[in-house]
């Protein structure tokens, strides 16, 4: 006899002694529960059933959803979950649901944490519920991983501390209790010191993200079009999502726009003493054939029109900083001529200057050295005068690797004590090529770091050779190290008496450019004793490190001094 179970039969009866029941209801687990107090769910791998509300519908940047319930008791672990839903279910922020999925865990990063996630296999809607409130921190939180997936607000203490990654991903990088530093421009490397930065980095900085893993999405819904970014600023009640992807860092994928408290400065820098001496890098200022063509060239600008807008923002920086001296880097090496480079350069700051205009430059016969880009000085014929003939070292490691200095003793009016400009421009910390000593230590000191101690030995011994012969011992390095404060070539130096001039001038946390988010210092002024002794004060115009890529004129190219270069300028005052 066949049996044939009718519905009645399903609920209340029994066929040939086997029991048939109606299905029973899931177990619903709280998701921090599912989300454990570890880095990874106890439940990975297995089949759970959660009830929460949808807090952010992220699928079309991110592929899922963000859900949170109304908790378990419990702060060590989080209330919110990542979901992997497919584009096609009908579900809105605000809805409250019953998922069942599969526990993974989305790696990140080289250590292989990440976001734990739900794949959806079910979901079907349930009555609402009240919604959990956002979480407020106003501090480093004791664990992120406890907050993992969960709406924050954060009303105050966080500072923008970087912009490089917003064009390319959309995302900026922001910390607790004010910028990061770069280990190495605050402590020794190597040391404890250092390592102790390194990790109050990590432990500060957080990421700010748009929700989407587009690249170069061209803009970002938290921005407003006319958004003032600078590094440095008071970011206000910041809102979002606690995610953990991409570098197993922990970020925020933003839900509301960002408020920013950014202003420029917008006054050049005012030094004490009678002689002013600045120093620039002009971020590869190149000027194709010099009469308008040869674009593109090997670096700068790719056109005309670019060089154009390039050198006004120069011509600006330069002309407001007022000063008598200044040492650049990253100049064209392509002579001295008309046409040249620096000649192009000077003559747009004497057109810009009007009738008065008294730029000159000091021209070293040819380079110095043949690297692409080549260290130049300039200076107001108008308020010093050269003294001798300028010097060059043409030694290596000078030429092929660090730029070839630039040596010119100067005399304010007929009674001034003569006084050495040098500028300098060592090699930058990029691994191409480099191997032994020069390779990559770990330290932070990046590499050709050998290179670079090497260099600065061999600069302080030039320099006790009077190589300007004009009998000056008051001597002034200027320009780019690529070395931070606290590094080997920068220490090398100051053991061998040059002071640094912003420590002589007692300026607190001086900066000039800005890297991955970390502030710190490649531009130095170092000066010898009896330059030291007649420093009246010491300042920089922090008109680009701070400033976002698209600023400059190769971007939205905004009118004034503003990213004219990568580099701020700095502007020392002398007695005369």
């Amino acid at each position: 006899m066949r049996c044939t179970p009718s519905l009645l039969a399903l609920a209340l009866a029994a066929c040939s002694g086997a029991a048939w029941a109606a299905p029973s209801k899931p177990v619903v687990l709280p998701v921090g529960s599912v989300q454990g107090t570890a880095d990874r769910s106890p439940y990975e791998g297995r089949t759970v059933t959660i009830e929460a509300v949808v807090t952010a519908d992220m699928r079309e940047g991110l592929g899922g959803i963000y859900v949170q319930d109304a908790g378990d008791g419990n702060d060590a672990t989080s209330d919110a979950l990542f979901v992997q839903l497919p584009a096609d279910q009908q579900v809105q922020a605000g809805q409250w649901l019953r998922i069942t999925g599969t526990v993974q865990e989305l790696a990140a990063g080289k250590s292989g944490q990440g976001l734990t996630t739900l794949q959806a296999q079910t979901v079907s809607p349930i009555a609402a519920r009240p919604a959990p409130a956002p979480v407020v921190v106003n501090a480093v939180p004791a664990s992120w991983e406890a907050l993992e997936g969960m709406q924050v607000r954060i009303p105050s203490g966080l500072t923008l501390a970087g912009q490089d990654q917003l064009t390319r991903h959309g995302e900026l990088t922001a910390a607790f209790g004010g910028r990061l530093w770069q280990p190495s421009e605050v402590a020794a490397a190597g040391s404890p010191e250092q390592a102790a930065v390194i990790a109050d980095n990590d432990r500060r900085r957080l990421r700010l993200d748009d929700a989407s893993g587009k690249r170069e999405p061209g803009s970002v819904s938290y921005l407003g079009a006319d958004q003032l970014l600078r590094s440095g600023a008071a970011l206000r009640d910041v809102q979002g999502i606690v995610d953990q992807r991409y570098d197993g860092g922990y970020r925020l994928q933003l839900t509301a726009p960002l408020q920013v408290d950014a202003q420029r400065p917008q006054q050049p820098p005012e030094v004490a003493g009678g002689l002013r001496i600045a120093a620039f890098n002009l971020e590869n200022y190149f000027n194709g054939d010099g009469k308008g063509g040869g674009y593109p060239t090997l670096r700068g600008a790719k056109t005309a029109e670019q060089q154009a807008a390039q050198q006004a923002k120069l011509v600006t920086t330069i002309g407001s900083l007022d000063a008598d001296v200044a040492a650049l880097m990253e100049l064209e090496n392509d002579g001295y001529g008309p046409g040249s480079a620096i000649d192009q350069l000077v003559r747009a700051l004497n057109a810009a200057q009007g009738k008065g205009g008294d730029w000159r430059f000091v021209d070293a016969g040819k380079g110095p050295g043949d690297n692409p880009i080549r260290v130049g000085i300039i200076y107001r014929a108008s308020k010093v005068s050269p003294v001798g003939k300028p010097a060059v070292l043409e030694q290596e490691p000078f030429g092929e690797r660090s730029r070839v200095p630039l040596a010119q003793a100067f005399r304010m009016g007929r009674k001034g004590t003569p006084f050495v400009v040098v500028a300098n421009h060592f090699k930058s910390k990029g691994c191409s090529e480099a191997g032994g000593a020069d390779a990559d230590r770990g330290d932070g000191q990046g590499c050709w770091n050998a290179t670079r101690v090497e260099s600065a030995r061999l600069l302080h011994s030039w320099l006790q050779g009077d190589p300007t012969g004009s009998g000056s011992r008051d001597a002034v390095l200027l320009g780019d190290f690529n070395a931070y404060a606290m590094e080997d070539p920068i220490r090398t130096l100051n053991a061998d008496g040059w002071q640094d001039a912003f420590k002589v001038a007692g300026v607190q946390q001086p900066y000039s450019y800005v890297y991955n988010g970390l502030t710190g210092r490649l531009d130095h002024a170092l000066l010898s004793p009896g330059m030291a002794a007649r420093l009246k004060g010491a300042a920089e115009w922090h008109i680009n490190a701070d400033e976002g890529d698209e600023v400059g004129y190769q971007g939205r190219n905004v009118p004034g001094p503003w990213r004219s270069s990568d580099h701020d300028p700095l502007l020392l005052g002398f007695e005369p």
